[in-house]
């Protein structure tokens, strides 16, 4: 008598049927269990970097500038307005940067008094705050003009007075200085 093996081994086919058979059990078997499914999306996330950028009303022009001083007289103010045209708020200051002076041996930035008011929008209108009072700009040190809200502007106001101390070694010399505002 013939195993069954030997009668399959003997006719592909029916081997071939019995296995595809074997598959089908097992398949209705493993996938006919009762789980339930669901699932949920949340598409589109976007996100998106913030700026902060600094306008000047007078961006790349001198703020301030004087001619033919004598000890104890004053320039004509200069003004500036700085706005965050960003849109985040962010933490302002003012430097000095790139002071060259015409004679290194009597620098006439240690004879120029200068002033900076925080004139907030409107110089004069009772709200204005000396940043930097009548000090020699040699001196000034990098200014913390507080935090400024997205689209906030701050106007500032530039006094210089030559100093009544400055002798005959000052005459004829002459200072210029970069006024930096940054944010961060």
């Amino acid at each position: 008598m013939r195993s069954r093996l030997q009668i399959l081994a003997s006719q592909p086919r029916l081997a071939l049927g019995a296995l595809l058979t074997l598959l089908l059990a097992a398949g209705a078997v493993v996938g006919s269990g009762a789980d339930f499914t669901a699932s949920s999306a949340n598409p589109s996330n976007t996100f998106a970097a913030g700026t902060l950028s600094i306008a000047n009303s007078k961006e790349g022009v001198a703020v301030l500038t004087a001619s033919d001083l004598r000890p104890g007289d004053a320039a004509e103010p200069g003004t500036v307005t700085i706005r965050n045209s960003g849109s985040l708020e962010g933490d302002f200051e003012l430097k000095r940067d790139g002071v060259t002076n015409s004679d290194a041996d009597h620098p006439l930035d240690e004879q120029l008094n200068l002033t900076v008011t925080d004139c907030g929008t409107t110089c004069g209108d009772g709200d204005d705050v000396e940043k930097y009072d009548d000090l020699p700009l040699a001196d000034m040190p990098t200014i913390d003009l507080g935090t400024f809200a997205a689209g906030a502007e701050r106007t500032y106001r530039f006094d210089v007075e030559l100093s009544e101390s400055a002798g005959n070694e000052y005459q004829g010399g002459s200072s210029t200085v970069e006024f930096d505002f940054d944010a961060s």
